[in-house]
């Protein structure tokens, strides 16, 4: 399974690429992270939301971030995973917005809206939560012991 994660908004040379970058080359799934440049103006939301649709591989699975989606534990989010993985799903696609959020379109063309929690994250920092818990995900796939369940 290919994971892309579609993002508005570019982290540059920072800690926060940095931790994303570390978790992508730990995942046992190739890894592709594409920034889409904010927008400024009348209709951001929706120009965001064309550009993220834009950059994602034609076919996949598209998983939202929003804080009204659901919230999974690890262990959850890793069965899900696994099941979208076993069923056959070649492409995955999560989606961060930017400033205003993500547009409709993007909302509705997600397979799954998923939530980090109620607490609002600067989006760079959900970047780097996300890797991590891809790669906690895996690890739980496969059995090692990197998670606890404690964390």
């Amino acid at each position: 399974m290919k994971v892309t994660l579609a993002a508005v908004g570019r982290a540059r040379d920072s800690p926060v690429r940095t931790l994303v970058d570390d978790y992508a080359r730990r995942l046992p799934w190739p890894f592709t992270l594409r920034e889409i440049a904010d927008a400024a103006g009348d209709k951001r939301r929706e120009r965001e939301g064309e550009k993220l649709l834009a950059a994602i591989p034609e076919g996949a699975l598209i998983v939202a971030l929003d804080s009204r989606g659901r919230q999974l534990s690890s262990e959850a989010l890793a069965d899900w995973l696994g099941r979208k993985r076993d069923e056959g799903c070649r492409e995955l696609a999560l989606v961060i917005g930017g400033a205003d959020g993500l547009s409709p379109e993007v909302i509705q063309r997600a397979g799954m809206i998923l939530s980090l929690g109620t607490m609002t994250w600067p989006h760079l920092m959900v970047r780097a939560m996300l890797a991590e818990q891809l790669y906690r995900a895996s690890t739980i796939l496969a059995g090692h012991p990197y998670h606890s369940g404690h964390a």
